[in-house]
């Protein structure tokens, strides 16, 4: 057998044994993509923690346990709190919320007549509302449990990537057909851009989940589940925290509570609005200024479109998944300019 027949049969087996890992792991791949991510977001902060504890897998263990208290423990509160609040749901409440918007009379002009929504609630049929109620319930139960599944594995394949990051960092760029500097170059951004992301989008949604927290204390409601949605929810760009304040102010009004309705309304979007436009880059300014060692350089309205395009793709998880492959694109982009530039020097 000659060396061309080696070759082939050696790239043959590989191959089939790619696609037998591919097969094998493919209902893990997104958690293990996302784990080794938030990993590599997470690395400097796993990098202060050994500084003080030296040992690898101790170091590693408070790391996720971090993540835990950021990331995940609100997330499983939130989902909690509210499946529990839509099973023991007052449908009392939904008919006198029918009754009252039913009552609205609004005269508009004939030419926006269809806007007139008084006809549409009086034939809304209560008990179907209440049926839809419970459908959504058991959807949201549904959607809960895969969720939990999702973070506890994301949770235990975070741990590994921690614990052997560093090694597996070192044997990935040693078998990439390009230079270790390249390589390292590469990993840099993508690890820079992701630590930015990532820190500037716990900070900005503790901020503004406890500013909206506030508001809905005032008012007797669950402030700690509030502030946890409205957090979240901020981190969805354009409509944001509206998919919380919205729904909490129309209930104010559909009770009757019309002064309360605007208040909540008003204070959400000026003045927590105003955190989102003004505070939210200098955040990102801060972060990455701060508590990088070597700042990174982004088109920040680039990242922004990553994260819609991430979270249209892919759901929650894209806001993490966006910019990683943006960022992983635009770094192949110039390493093969600069390759191409390299050869066009040492051309003749």
């Amino acid at each position: 057998m000659n060396a061309n027949s080696n070759r082939f049969f050696i790239l043959a087996v590989f191959l089939l044994t790619l696609y037998g890992m591919f097969k094998l792991y493919s209902p893990f791949l997104l958690d293990i993509t996302i784990a080794s991510l938030l990993a590599v977001a997470m690395s400097s902060i796993n990098i202060f923690i050994h500084r003080f504890v030296k040992f690898p897998f101790l170091s590693a263990l408070l790391t996720t346990l971090t993540l835990l208290l950021l990331f995940f423990a609100p997330i499983g509160y939130a989902a909690t709190t509210l499946t529990n609040s839509l099973i023991h749901i007052d449908y009392a409440f939904i008919e006198r919320a029918v009754t009252f918007l039913s009552s609205i009379k609004l005269p508009l002009p004939q030419s926006l007549s269809f806007l007139e929504l008084d006809g549409y609630f009086a034939n809304l049929d209560k008990a179907a509302i209440a049926a839809k109620v419970v459908s959504y319930t058991t959807v949201i139960g549904k959607m809960s449990a895969g969720f939990l599944k999702d973070m506890i594995l994301i949770v235990i394949f975070f741990f590994f990537a921690t614990y052997y990051g560093k090694s597996l960092s070192v044997y990935f760029q040693s078998i990439m057909p390009i230079s270790q500097k390249e390589a390292n170059a590469i990993f840099s951004e993508v690890a820079n851009v992701m630590s930015v992301v990532f820190y500037s989008i716990i900070l900005t949604a503790i901020l503004e989940g406890v500013l909206f927290a506030l508001i809905g204390a005032v008012y007797g409601y669950n402030a700690l589940m509030l502030g946890i949605l409205y957090g979240f929810a901020s981190l969805i760009p354009v409509i944001g925290g509206a998919l919380v304040w919205l729904p909490l102010s129309l209930i104010e009004f559909a009770n009757g509570n019309t002064t309360s309705s605007i208040v909540i309304a008003l204070y959400s979007f000026l003045g927590i609005g105003a955190v989102d436009n003004f505070v939210k880059p200098l955040i990102i300014k801060y972060v990455n200024e701060m508590l990088l060692k070597t700042p990174v350089y982004f088109n920040t309205l680039l990242i922004f479109f990553s994260i819609i395009a991430g979270l249209t793709s892919f759901g929650f998880w894209g806001m993490i998944l966006g910019p990683a492959i943006t960022t992983f694109f635009i770094s192949l982009l110039k390493l093969f300019r600069a390759i191409k530039e390299k050869n066009l020097q040492n051309s003749p």
